[in-house]
């Protein structure tokens, strides 16, 4: 069962939602997503736009660290390409809560195209007052 905060943050997603971003999972501190590479994100190199990898990956990590119910909000967060993705790519982003402290989390993230890794995301986030 996906939590209703996480519904309700997604209801009001209009990027994730122009970018036909579908929650595919989520629970407490968990989350994945899925998009699907079109031709509007392929950048000059004949590439997937890594802005649009880490887009994916963000949203599957603001679905993991709202999950608990307070608003929490991206502190900071980092990628790595670790495989270019082309048109027509389905990806998933797979988003798992490894620590929380306080206000404060880590996240970690893995974008995968079928069983291949074309990405990892490191996401911290801040529960707001």
């Amino acid at each position: 069962m996906i939590p209703e905060p996480v519904t309700r943050m997604l209801a009001d997603d209009l990027a994730s939602t122009a970018l036909g971003i579908r929650l595919l999972d989520a629970g407490p501190g968990r989350a994945a997503a899925a998009m699907r590479i079109t031709e509007t994100m392929v950048n000059g190199h004949g590439i997937g736009h890594g802005g649009y990898v880490f887009l994916l990956a963000d949203t599957a990590f603001a679905c993991a660290c709202n999950s608990h119910g307070p608003v929490t909000v991206a502190a900071g967060a980092d990628i790595t390409f670790v495989a270019a993705v082309h048109l027509g790519d389905d990806l998933v982003a797979t988003a798992t809560e490894r620590t929380v402290y306080g206000r404060s989390g880590i996240y970690d993230v893995t974008v995968t195209r079928g069983d291949e890794v074309v990405a990892e995301f490191r996401g911290r986030s801040r529960t707001l007052r």
